[in-house]
């Protein structure tokens, strides 16, 4: 018989060109790494909860080399290199934002969040209007508070993200507990949501790439605990910090109708609310299709900077 060995290959995922944390004037630091075409046009990207500066669609490092578009994924406080901020909110993560753009030297530039980072989106184009020239939410969460007549309001989800405001700081150290044993069993448990969660969303997860990246963002996500996405919950419950119909910054929208973790309504109220708004609904696709959709995206931010430099070609980009 002939004689043969197997050789497990090692499965890449992109790697950013360079990655840090900066530290801010009220003395926390800001963890961040960037992805594609350096000193090109700025593109800040939020995770989701929980999730780090590695959760990026798998093709978007190279879709943005191409396009001439900095991608720079940014955690927020408590994630991977960011110092845990135990009072901070929706608008003063825009102010963060604010402070790395100017450390990167980019006065003006888009924003993306995938998820729970899509209320930071709207956050920064309504305080940073003068710097922000589009924003682009990916299946990303509305208002979630009973105040809000939003439809996004459920008051099952309402209570239940109360009683996570009510008790987050318990329940984010007993959660820390936890999750840190079961760290290294992260992909058993991936490979368990994929075989039972919601079907409309196993395409986005075939790519054993993207597994891959996912396993080593919750690992490194997760390293200082789960109070920050806990934070993150508590912050979704509360009546939001600014109106969402005060924005002026172009906003879209991309949402699967099939989207069972964050409804499709959510989008539908924000993109009815938000003056200058686009909602592409993504037919038959879950909750994670903003992975698929990188490519388009990012040609949109690149449509609305063009037509923003035609209209004011004398203004630095």
């Amino acid at each position: 018989m002939p004689r043969w060995s197997e050789r497990r290959t090692r499965v890449e995922t992109p790697r950013p060109f360079a990655e840090g944390s900066l530290r801010l004037s009220h003395g926390s630091e800001l963890g961040f790494g960037r992805y594609g075409a350096a000193g090109g046009r700025a593109v800040f990207w939020f995770h989701g909860t929980p999730g780090g500066r590695h959760q990026l669609p798998l093709d978007a490092p190279s879709a943005a080399e191409a396009r001439g578009i900095e991608i720079i994924s940014v955690e927020r406080p408590g994630i991977g290199e960011s110092t845990h901020q135990p009072e901070r909110c929706f608008l003063s993560y825009a102010q963060d934002i604010a402070e790395l753009a100017d450390s990167l030297g980019h006065q003006e530039f888009g924003v993306v969040g995938l998820s729970g980072g899509g209320p930071y989106v709207l956050a920064c184009a309504h305080e940073l209007p003068e710097r922000v020239v589009v924003g682009v939410s990916l299946g990303g969460v509305g208002p979630c508070h009973e105040t809000s007549g939003a439809p996004s309001y459920n008051r099952t989800l309402l209570g239940l993200l109360n009683a996570v405001d009510r008790h987050r700081a318990p329940l984010g150290a007993l959660l820390s507990v936890v999750v840190q044993p079961l760290r290294p069993l992260v992909s058993p448990c991936f490979d368990l949501y994929v075989k039972y969660g919601p079907q409309e969303d196993r395409p986005v997860f075939e790519r054993p790439e993207m597994k891959a990246m996912f396993c080593r963002d919750i690992v490194a996500a997760t390293e200082k605990g789960m109070r920050a996405p806990i934070y993150d919950l508590s912050l979704f419950s509360r009546p939001w910090p600014f109106d969402p119909a005060d924005i002026q910054v172009p906003i879209h929208f991309y949402h699967g109708d099939a989207d069972t973790i964050v409804p499709l309504s959510h989008s539908e109220y924000l993109a009815e609310t938000i003056p200058d708004t686009s909602l592409e609904v993504l037919e038959g696709l879950g909750h994670f299709a903003g992975f698929m959709s990188a490519p388009r995206v990012l040609d949109r931010i690149g449509e609305v900077w063009d037509q923003r430099e035609t209209a004011t070609p004398d203004e630095p980009s």
